[in-house]
């Protein structure tokens, strides 16, 4: 019984919503509502390849996806390199102040999603906290352009999908048994060395599974590029909405999302290699 269960969620949740998109993108695009023919009519099977000619024609959606994928490498990797040493700092902690550690990293994040991104806002406009700080301090002579630009969408980035990198991480160390440092320090290895030898290799499928775990989602990130990044930052999750709601070519959409879900399940897989790791 909760075999058949199973089953059936991911039939309903995941499967069925994966062949009705299959289904739009490959279908006639119209201008009626929905915009697209439905293609099980009378007449049987009514598919298009008008989604696929103009994907393959226009290398502006390539260059939004491989846009997208690098922007999510560069969050994946900066959130693994701020994770690391608070994830490490938690797991060397006292057993009782690892909760209350955990806690004030995490507490933040229990805010809203918008409400933090328009903190940022706040933050990086011209008028914001920081510029004021700067003008006042006399470090610079007019405000700063840091709202709406690469180095702001980054930084909502990374702070958006912190924790995706630091849980994982702080799983992985905390698994570590100390008896391997130990001996390594007994055997004359100094502090650096033993971290380089024994904490950083051991560490490694944990590492890699927070670096997955912040790439995926935000490979299709639409919200943060929108608020806080440059317009010209075309990553594939604006296309997508502007194809959505401003084009209305549904089947283009839908198209391009199914492209981004197929590249993004050879992570997916590796991420689930490394969480059945010992």
């Amino acid at each position: 019984m909760p075999r058949a269960l199973t089953f059936g969620w991911l039939l309903g949740f995941v499967a069925a919503p994966c062949a009705l998109v299959l289904v739009i993108a490959f279908a006639p695009s119209d201008a009626g509502v929905p915009p697209f023919l439905w293609p099980l009519g009378p007449q049987g099977w009514r598919g298009s390849l008008e989604a696929v000619a103009t994907l393959t024609a226009d290398d502006f959606y390539l260059r939004a996806l491989l846009r997208s994928l690098w922007v999510a490498a560069q969050t994946a990797a900066l959130g693994l390199a701020l994770a690391y040493p608070m994830a490490l700092a938690i797991a060397r902690a006292p057993a009782r102040a690892q909760p209350a550690l955990l806690m004030a990293v995490l507490l933040p994040f229990w805010a809203g999603f918008l409400l933090r991104m328009a903190a940022w806002i706040g933050l990086l406009r011209d008028s914001g906290w920081l510029n004021t700080v700067l003008l006042a301090l006399g470090l610079v002579n007019e405000p700063l352009p840091l709202l709406y630009s690469h180095p702001a969408m980054l930084l909502g980035l990374v702070h958006a999908y912190l924790p995706f990198a630091l849980l994982p991480l702080y799983a992985s160390l905390q698994r570590l048994d100390p008896a391997l440092e130990e001996a390594a320090a007994d055997l004359g290895a100094g502090r650096f060395t033993v971290f380089r030898t024994v904490t950083l290799p051991l560490s490694a499928p944990g590492a890699a599974a927070a670096f997955l775990l912040v790439f995926i989602p935000a490979a299709g990130e639409y919200v943060v590029p929108e608020l806080l990044g440059p317009p010209e930052a075309q990553l594939l999750g604006r296309v997508l909405w502007g194809e959505f709601f401003q084009n209305r070519d549904w089947p283009l959409a839908c198209l391009l999302a199914l492209v981004l879900l197929v590249l993004l399940l050879l992570p997916m897989r590796l991420f689930q290699r490394l969480e059945q790791a010992p």
